[in-house]
């Protein structure tokens, strides 16, 4: 994808940057102090925290004076559906994956502790795979549903188990190997195996979003085995993180930092 020409427009940039800061320290600041950290001068930024404050991105504390954010940024982020916005971004970035690796993607979520496809690209072969949109699956007997299980923290994760048939059928050791398998996955991004209802058949996953925020997809190929493809899938697992990143920044969001993922 070319990218976008750069025309500066510094009062936007500057607003953006006030908002970004106080998001990034997530205590109220003075003018003095929002001065400091972003290296400019209180007289340049006290008439944009002003703009701000009237269009109700910021608040001023009667008290104190300092500011911090409103909730108008969540309340417009949340004006359309986290699944149409993320089928809006993944499109293209599907499209081109499956022009490049010649096979099917489809993109799913955890919904109410299965896991849902929402979202397909067909290959351009004659012979191809397709996984339904609108799809349930059990989560724990799937890649995709494995790999976002594992970004789930053990409360939420073990209300799945609960509610899965394979999952309820977990304890002892297999209970602690299938965890840390989960552990491997989400430090890899990735989940791959031989499908567990189709012979001949092998699904990838790779995780699409930022888990600290919430938000988070599988994109996932299942692929046909023809002869001599068993081999090294590398160049195949490279094109669907190139894909996955691509989605993930047509949504607006970026992987998380490894401090963040600590948080």
């Amino acid at each position: 994808m070319p990218k976008a020409p750069h025309y500066p427009v510094p009062a936007l940039e500057k607003g953006l940057d006030i908002i970004e800061t106080l998001a990034a320290v997530a205590v109220p600041q003075s003018l003095s102090e929002l001065a400091v950290r972003m290296d400019r001068s209180t007289s340049e930024l006290f008439r944009m925290l002003n703009c701000l404050e009237l269009r109700g991105y910021i608040r001023r504390d009667e008290v104190s004076g300092k500011y911090g954010l409103t909730l108008r940024l969540y309340s417009l982020a949340h004006a359309h559906s986290v699944t149409e916005k993320l089928l809006r971004a993944a499109r293209l970035p599907m499209q081109a994956l499956t022009e490049k690796v010649r096979e099917s993607c489809h993109l799913s979520v955890l919904e109410r502790g299965k896991l849902l496809v929402v979202g397909q690209q067909e290959s351009p072969e004659r012979v191809r795979l397709s996984i339904e949109v609108g799809g349930v699956f059990d989560p724990v007997q799937t890649a995709s549903g494995r790999l976002l299980l594992s970004y789930l923290d053990e409360t939420a994760r073990s209300e799945v188990l609960r509610e899965s048939p394979t999952g309820r059928l977990l304890g002892g050791r297999a209970l602690s190997a299938w965890q840390e398998k989960l552990a491997q996955m989400r430090q890899q991004g990735i989940s791959t195996a031989e499908s567990e209802t189709i012979e001949g058949v092998r699904d990838l996953a790779v995780v699409v979003g930022n888990p600290t925020l919430g938000i988070t997809a599988a994109l996932a190929v299942t692929r046909l085995l023809r002869r001599g493809q068993r081999g090294d899938e590398a160049a195949l697992v490279a094109a669907m993180q190139t894909a996955a990143t691509g989605i993930t920044r047509a949504m607006g969001l970026a992987w998380p930092t490894p401090q963040q993922a600590a948080g």
